[in-house]
């Protein structure tokens, strides 16, 4: 199995997987900012392997097939687990977040099926992509001050129960071109910089 990693598309998938699990752990030890920080570039890894993927010659249709899979995988730990390990510490386990957790793992397991059997429509994806979910964490944590720490506690699942509910909405989003990708690379490496001196502030 693990021959199928020693491909450039392959190893970008398994680093995110890695900076998810390290985010996941973050998160459950209650350092959520930097647990957002990390979680950024599993997003960047998701958003990177796919353009390596298409620019490897000569990539056997078999490694093709488990980077799809494993990308799948990915795709819901940094777009799913990692924000839903976050918002339930945000809302400190109310209902009002455990209810909005479990939709977005809900939510997150069907937008993934859904994509894994129909791909983009015309250059569209079907439904907000989970890829959002982690920079508005970012953002969020980023104005928590403005927020104060009773209101952040609300916002932040209400917020996410909006985004939710678009990732299995009939709403047609743009696949990101050229130019998006390089936002994508200049938002994730700032923000998550921004998070961390954060933390050591």
């Amino acid at each position: 199995m693990l021959r199928y990693l020693n491909d450039p598309a392959n190893m970008i998938t398994s680093c995110g997987v890695l900076f998810s699990a390290l985010a996941i752990q973050l998160a459950i030890d209650g350092r959520l900012e930097i647990a957002v920080a990390v979680a950024l570039w599993a997003m960047l890894a998701d958003q990177l392997d796919g353009v390596v993927a298409k620019r490897t010659s000569n990539r056997a249709v078999e490694t093709a097939q488990m980077g799809k899979a494993l990308d799948g995988f990915a795709d819901l730990l940094y777009g799913a687990v990692v924000p839903a390990i976050v918002v339930a510490k945000v809302g400190d386990h109310s209902p009002l977040s455990l209810l909005v957790v479990s939709a977005m793992l809900l939510a997150g397991a069907i937008r993934l099926s859904y994509f894994a059997n129909f791909g983009l429509s015309g250059g569209y994806f079907r439904g907000v992509p989970l890829s959002y979910d982690i920079p508005l964490l970012a953002v969020l944590f980023l104005m928590r001050s403005f927020f104060g720490a009773e209101n952040f506690s609300v916002i932040v699942p209400l917020c996410f129960a909006a985004l939710t509910a678009s990732h299995v909405a009939s709403i047609r989003v743009p696949a990101p071109n050229k130019a998006m990708y390089f936002v994508i690379i200049l938002f994730s490496v700032s923000v998550s910089g921004a998070l961390a001196l954060r933390t050591i502030a």
